[in-house]
């Protein structure tokens, strides 16, 4: 980047007005169905507001927190887990058995036709093929992927209420141009008349006049709707009214230096968060690899149970067996043969990591490439800005010497109207290059993947 830059040196009217703009504060007032705010809002105001207020942070907030219950979830499957039951079973008659003895047969009760049972099970995973901690592991990367997400949202409001900022700000210029040009072509328009009332001029020159004020006065209400929906645009990232009135400071010359690309594009591959995600992504599927094998392992169980069984609601009485029964155990679970299913999932998941690998080293590429355009176009926007000062200099001069001539005589009204066509958009031009330095600098930032670019 340049030096500090000096204004060109525009029409004493024209600079007359910027100075009474910077006198009242340093900031442009945005026109709406309200008179704006007193307070201009600095953009740095705005970025602290979008990023409370935005449904995408808050998307991502909630996101992580999701994340977040997933993982204690996954950390408690790892801990023991108690399990309680209740029942009720009435026969149809009383349980017995039949005994057959040189008395005869006998036919012994054996339980109560109305048994209550209540049970409590303990259990301990101890070893799982290492599912649980593959599983937790997998957690944990969804929660560092969710902060991920939230960061790169961050980093997208960042960039998006910049640029509606400085498109606010340039709506702004677009409209103080417009209202210079139809204020000028409204004095050339008396001028005109006046000459054609002294015989100086034919009727149609007249005619000219009056239709380039008219189609002056159709840009002005053009660019004055284009300030309502650019201020429209910046409401909305930040949360607020769409038809809210907005007064803002104007953004400050740029000053320093740029980084080179290698450096940008170094910072941007390790700092990208759409690659940090992919990152993480990797990582997640080579622990899903080990989640798919850990079923070509046992699974064992540390396990106890107390029961208790008996007529009443309690299982307290029992007249046929001890009511209550306490057991500790070891339970073993192993899938043996499956077809080859454990092994296809297997094979499975790790072309789902191949696959992975090859788009990060895909995007690693896409990213230097868009931040060589993102630098490209900021130093674009610079050369354009010196290109753009020149023009509308000498665009101003020519306006001037062209009027000069016209009142003198030796000019045609066209050559005027030609002038201050060429002011117009020479004022455009500037402007354009001017903020769109800005929004260059925004482009960059997001590609880099930082949230300003000192």
């Amino acid at each position: 980047m340049k030096g500090k830059a000096s204004f060109p040196r525009l029409r004493v009217g024209v600079w007359a007005s910027l100075f009474v703009v910077f006198l009242v504060g340093g900031s442009l007032p945005i026109h709406g169905a309200d008179e704006p705010s007193t307070v201009p809002l600095t953009l740095d105001q705005a970025l602290q507001e979008a990023l409370t207020n935005h449904h995408l942070i808050r998307e991502a907030e909630e996101l992580e927190k999701a994340a977040a219950a997933e993982e204690k979830s996954a950390m408690a499957a790892m801990k023991p887990s108690l399990k309680a039951g209740y029942q009720y079973f009435r026969l149809e008659d009383n349980p017995y058995a039949i005994f057959r003895t040189n008395m005869g047969v006998q036919q012994v009760n054996m339980g109560h036709r109305g048994t209550y049972t209540w049970d409590v099970t303990l259990t301990q995973p101890l070893f799982t093929g290492y599912a649980l901690s593959t599983k937790k592991k997998i957690a944990s990367l969804d929660v560092a992927v969710s902060q991920v997400q939230k960061e790169m949202a961050v980093l997208n409001v960042i960039k998006h209420v910049k640029t509606a900022y400085y498109r606010v700000l340039l709506a702004q210029r677009y409209l103080e141009v417009a209202k210079e040009e139809v204020q000028q072509l409204t004095a050339h328009l008396e001028d005109t008349r006046r000459f054609y009332n002294q015989g100086l001029i034919p009727f149609n020159d007249v005619l000219k006049s009056q239709v380039a004020l008219a189609q002056a006065q159709q840009v002005q209400v053009r660019r004055q709707k284009d300030v309502e929906i650019a201020s429209a645009d910046l409401n909305r990232l930040m949360g607020r009214d769409l038809s809210r009135p907005l007064r803002l400071h104007d953004a400050a010359v740029f000053s320093g230096t740029v980084q080179t690309l290698e450096e940008l594009a170094a910072e941007a591959v390790k700092s990208r968060p759409e690659l940090n995600m992919l990152r993480l992504e990797v990582q997640k599927a080579a622990e899903a690899v080990r989640l798919a094998a850990s079923e070509f392992y046992p699974k064992v169980f540390a396990v106890g149970s107390y029961e208790r069984t008996g007529k009443d609601p309690l299982g307290d009485e029992n007249d046929y067996r001890n009511p209550d029964t306490a057991a500790l155990g070891v339970r073993l679970d192993w899938s043996v043969f499956e077809w080859g299913k454990t092994q296809s999932q297997v094979r499975g998941r790790r072309a789902s990591l191949k696959a992975l690998e090859e788009r990060l080293a895909d995007i690693e590429n896409s990213v230097r490439l868009e931040v060589k355009a993102a630098l490209s176009d900021v130093q674009v926007a610079e050369e354009n800005i010196q290109t753009a000062r020149k023009a509308l200099d000498q665009a101003a001069e020519n306006l001037r010497m062209t009027r000069l001539q016209y009142q003198q005589q030796v000019t045609t009204v066209t050559e005027v109207l030609d002038a201050r066509t060429y002011l117009t958009q020479a004022e455009a031009n500037y402007y354009a290059a001017l903020y769109g330095r800005h929004m260059a600098q925004a482009e960059l930032e997001r590609a880099v993947g930082r949230r300003r670019l000192d």
